[in-house]
């Protein structure tokens, strides 16, 4: 198994550079892939800001990688979650952020946007 950095999973989205394109492609055809969660919260950010691409873009644009015969995604049930979240308008990190801790008591956070945005799925403390 390879595990990927951004700019791996960004050519292969976006096909922005021909060459990195098909070398990126190259590598998920012929190799078990790891996708780790870090890489997937940095690549929505480059999608977003970078590409301007809107967050519907970028969920189907995931959805087609994570849906590739070779590749695994870290920590999977999280990373459902919290593209379930971003689906429904939370973002990004955020939705990550809360799906990865559900093993904890609560998330504490500054963020009355993201205290109300959670709802009552996650035990969000507002500081």
């Amino acid at each position: 198994m390879i595990a990927i950095d951004t700019n791996v999973l960004v050519r292969l989205l976006t096909g922005d550079d021909p060459d990195q394109t098909k070398r990126a492609a190259a590598l998920f055809a012929s190799n078990d892939i790891l996708i780790p969660k870090t890489v997937l919260l940095e690549t929505e950010w480059v999608l977003r800001y970078g590409y301007e691409l809107t967050p519907d873009a970028v969920l189907s644009a995931f959805r087609k990688a994570l849906g590739l015969p070779r590749v695994t995604v870290e920590d999977a049930p999280a990373v459902v979650e919290a593209l379930a979240r971003y689906a429904g308008g939370m973002d990004f990190a955020d939705a990550l952020h809360l799906s990865s801790a559900t093993k904890t008591k609560a998330f504490a956070t500054f963020d009355a946007r993201l205290k109300k945005r959670a709802g009552r799925q996650a035990t969000v403390r507002l500081l």
